[in-house]
């Protein structure tokens, strides 16, 4: 009867996200939206924990059946997920007054949520692909919120590649029939070791044409395009969460595909490996250098999650413990840290209208609070201690170097070096700009309104945790290995 319980984190979100659809009442909805966040961090922190037999949903045919299980890849994610959405439906609940149509958003808000959890609780692809288009089509009204004519514009180019990329998804599901010992997710993977011999030719381009596909959500070349056309026009809180944690839906279906279907030995030294590693690399150069070029603030972060997302890409085809840490660790830490910056601009653009990287001159005298959380997540995505950040892409450098993977793990480290500059490069000029705009700047240029408790507080909360998780990795270490020590078993 307690298997049961593992639909509860899907179905609390979407009937709450369609209830809240019909509460037009300010102060019923914050309450409303604020008791099922919290109840719904309580029941993940439960239901995650209840590993052992998958809950099967509904058998169509033989091998295609619908499966929840939760295991410890899941509920990092899923936790993290939680956690964060908590905090930025408080910040979204001051920030959306000046946006209209509330209910819709934080309706359709909820409901993404309860898709983001369906992917989490994944225990097969088939499973994982249902709840992945969900999710997908249940974030779209997020993108297109303001209706205006460029939002409807960026919401169709986010849906053609995100469904384009899960097409390719598909694809691998279909050719991977008769292949596998079983369709649910295992470490280690579930290739048929007979057959795996005999056409391993077909399934490594069968896996390169998945981690493309599922690499669209996280932003990898060359199918990146979305991200920086959806993000300007999305509401902040929505930019948010689509920058720092659907974009990680993308990495927990490539982990699965990688490590739970495939396994790692299987792909280890391929040419597939090596070419899903080259695309990550590429993808972390691009995105630092587009990103240092732009000038629209929240075009500049999305292209900046376009490098710091093929970070864990990088790490996690490595297929080397402390790689596959450092980009799990990398994975929390980007969240945490691109979720900072997103709020902390939409506070910016809530209080002074200005959305220009220009136009940030000055703004750090009028809004100190809003611009430190920006400055310390800022340091995290360059890698300076004692911000998480470091922590991860230290880990990611030691684990390239031991991988053994020859001229490419001195070149992954050579970019990720590089890409590290140029992040300081698009970021410490907002920073210094908007606390040292120069003797003569005007001060009473830049509008002065109060700041908001459920704001600051919210984007305060979460630049603490980049920094003390930073400060404390030990915090996190269990939940990690506790993904990494099934995978590799003795050597992580």
């Amino acid at each position: 009867m307690w298997r049961g319980w593992l639909v509860l984190p899907i179905l609390l979100p979407v009937l709450g996200g369609i209830g809240v659809l019909g509460i037009h009442t300010l102060r019923v909805r914050r309450r409303a939206v604020s008791l099922l966040l919290a109840v719904q961090l309580l029941l993940v922190a439960v239901v995650f924990r209840m590993e052992g037999e998958p809950l099967v949903l509904l058998t169509l045919t033989e091998g295609v059946r619908f499966v929840l299980r939760p295991d410890a890849l899941g509920r990092l994610f899923a936790e993290l997920i939680c956690a964060v959405w908590f905090a930025v439906a408080f910040f979204a609940f001051e920030y959306m007054n000046h946006e209209g149509h509330r209910e819709r958003f934080f309706g359709f808000y909820l409901l993404t949520l309860g898709a983001l959890m369906g992917v989490c609780l994944s225990g097969n692809l088939v499973t994982l692909y249902l709840f992945y288009e969900m999710m997908t089509l249940l974030s779209v009204p997020l993108v297109l919120h303001i209706g205006t004519r460029k939002a409807f514009d960026a919401a169709y180019r986010y849906l053609g590649f995100s469904v384009a990329g899960a097409g390719l998804g598909l694809l691998g599901l279909f050719l991977l029939q008769g292949f596998c010992t079983t369709d649910l997710f295992t470490p280690g993977g579930v290739l048929d070791p007979a057959r795996a011999v005999q056409d391993r030719g077909l399934l490594l381009a069968v896996f390169f044409v998945m981690a493309v596909g599922f690499g669209c959500k996280a932003g990898m070349f060359p199918l990146h395009a979305w991200l920086p056309i959806a993000h300007p026009v999305a509401p902040a809180p929505a930019s948010a969460v689509l920058s720092g944690l659907i974009t990680k839906m993308g990495v927990l279906a490539l982990i699965r595909v990688a490590y739970y279907l495939f396994g790692w030995p299987f792909l280890d030294g391929s040419w597939a490996q090596r070419a899903v590693l080259v695309l990550a690399l590429v993808t972390i150069f691009l995105g630092s250098t587009l990103a240092l070029r732009e000038d629209t603030l929240k075009k500049r972060l999305a292209y900046s999650t376009v490098s710091q997302v093929s970070y864990v890409i990088f790490g996690l085809m490595l297929f080397h413990p402390m790689a596959l840490e450092g980009a799990l660790f990398q994975a929390v830490f980007h969240a945490l840290a691109k979720n900072a910056l997103f709020m902390a601009t939409g506070a910016i653009i809530y209080k002074t209208h200005l959305t220009q990287v220009s136009q940030m001159r000055g703004v750090g005298s009028a809004y100190g609070i809003t611009m430190w959380c920006f400055t310390l997540a800022s340091l995290s995505l360059i890698g300076i201690p004692p911000t998480g950040g470091f922590v991860s892409k230290w880990l990611l450098a030691e684990g390239a170097l031991a991988a053994g993977e020859g001229s490419l793990a001195y070149w992954g480290v050579g970019v990720l070096m590089v890409s590290a500059l140029l992040t300081a490069g698009y970021l410490l000029p907002i920073v210094t700009t908007a606390f040292f705009p120069g003797e003569k700047f005007d001060h009473r240029a830049v509008m002065r309104q109060q700041d908001t408790w459920l704001m600051w507080i919210t984007l305060c909360a979460l630049t603490a945790a980049v920094v003390v998780l930073g400060m404390f990795p030990g915090l996190l270490e269990p939940a990690v290995r506790a993904v990494t020590v099934p995978i590799f078993g003795g050597t992580a």
